[in-house]
């Protein structure tokens, strides 16, 4: 498959012009990988830094197990050779291989979800240890607690990869049990809450982009694989609500009231969800053969280019990277906190004059690996449909 078919053949089909700056962030993404890339894992970020001659660098800093599985799975869309090309001489099996090695020391939920997930992707033969460590974290949970959404959404696509991948009927149970509890997540709200289970009164009914994307596309996926109707409803829910409220000039905005489907805070807006997230699961969706939403993610590309918040560019192409968001200048995110708040006490309360006090005029120059990672993988992926597996 080149790349004017598949998804950005389907986008060149809608908007050409988006088309070709998402073909464009391939590229980047690709020589983008390797200066986060040592000793066979990817660094936490790296941060920009100016020189005294104005320019910027790009310093790479910390060390990130989850951005490492991220970038495997995008990395794993390529060709060997692109592959090679983005981890500076090593291949997704490498990659893996080292994640693998990693287990023993994973202690969060969403990471053990990823690098099971990236092993089955991958056919890694370590898949059988990542789905044992994913198991015993899992284990470690009592009925009731508190899960991040996000951490249950990575579970889910996890077992739904690894299902589909081995054929093992074992893992019918936890797919079972993984499906089951995002789907009640979800039930009586219009979105996601950050937290499935018990939360802080005051944020307890607020989701983040991230909580609304990941259910989304492992919901498609699962429906995909299992023809899950209530799954495909739900993620057509979650789809059609984050764009209803999509800003005016392709905004995907950061915080909502999952109760409503309002936006509680808009900002920052990421260029990781203009770009990769919003379109991967999207994208995923429409695969599932649920709503397309290509308009939208077109418009949600085009505000990387002319956003009216502020002129900095985010692409900067001399350090094949893109900085991270445009934010207000609030460092200590008083306009989050109050609107959550403002909203917990009173719904649809915004407090409007705070968006004249801290204007989102600030741009975080930093780049994360996992914003190249899932980039390859919504614009280089197309989701696999077979309903002769488990039905969930």
């Amino acid at each position: 498959m080149t790349r004017h078919e598949g998804r950005l053949g389907a986008l060149a089909a809608v908007d050409a012009s988006a088309a070709e700056l998402a073909d464009r962030m391939v590229d980047l993404s690709v020589r983008g990988l390797p200066p986060g890339y040592a000793g066979g894992m990817f660094v936490f970020t790296r941060r920009g830094r100016r020189g005294d001659d104005g320019s910027w660098t790009a310093v790479p800093e910390g060390r990130s197990v989850r951005y490492s599985a991220i970038v495997a799975l995008g990395a794993a869309a390529l060709p060997a050779d692109g592959q090679r090309a983005a981890l500076a001489g090593d291949t997704v099996h490498d990659l893996v291989g080292n994640l693998v090695k990693e287990l023993p020391a994973v202690t969060n939920l969403g990471d053990a979800a990823l690098i099971a997930w990236a092993a089955a992707e991958t056919g890694h033969s370590g898949l059988e240890d990542a789905l044992r460590r994913l198991a015993e974290l899992e284990g470690g949970l009592s009925s009731g607690d508190p899960v991040h959404t996000v951490e249950a959404a990575w579970a889910l696509a996890a077992l739904v990869a690894a299902r589909r991948g081995s054929g093992d009927a074992a893992l019918d149970g936890p797919l079972a049990t993984a499906r089951e509890r995002l789907l009640t997540g979800l039930r009586g709200d219009r979105l996601y809450r950050h937290v499935i289970g018990p939360a802080s009164w005051y944020r307890a009914h607020v989701g983040c982009f991230a909580d609304q994307v990941y259910p989304l596309q492992a919901l498609a996926r699962l429906h995909a694989y299992t023809g899950d109707a209530e799954a495909l409803a739900a993620a057509e829910q979650i789809a059609a609500g984050i764009c209803e409220a999509q800003g005016p000039q392709g905004q995907w905005w950061w915080h909502y009231d999952a109760r409503t489907g309002g936006v509680v805070e808009g900002y920052p807006v990421y260029s990781v969800h203009q770009l990769s997230m919003a379109p991967m699961a999207l994208l995923d969706l429409a695969d599932a053969g649920g709503t397309s939403y290509l308009k939208e993610i077109a418009l949600g590309l085009h505000w990387m280019t002319s956003r009216p918040e502020v002129d900095d560019e985010l692409i900067v192409e001399e350090l094949d990277l893109t900085w991270r968001k445009a934010a207000r200048d609030d460092p200590k995110k008083i306009v989050r906190g109050v609107r959550a708040v403002a909203s917990a006490i009173n719904q649809g309360s915004r407090i409007g004059v705070l968006d004249r006090i801290y204007p989102p005029l600030a741009v975080d120059r930093e780049c994360r690996p996992y914003e190249l990672g899932w980039l390859l993988y919504a614009w280089l992926f197309t989701l696999p449909r077979d309903t002769s597996g488990t039905r969930g």
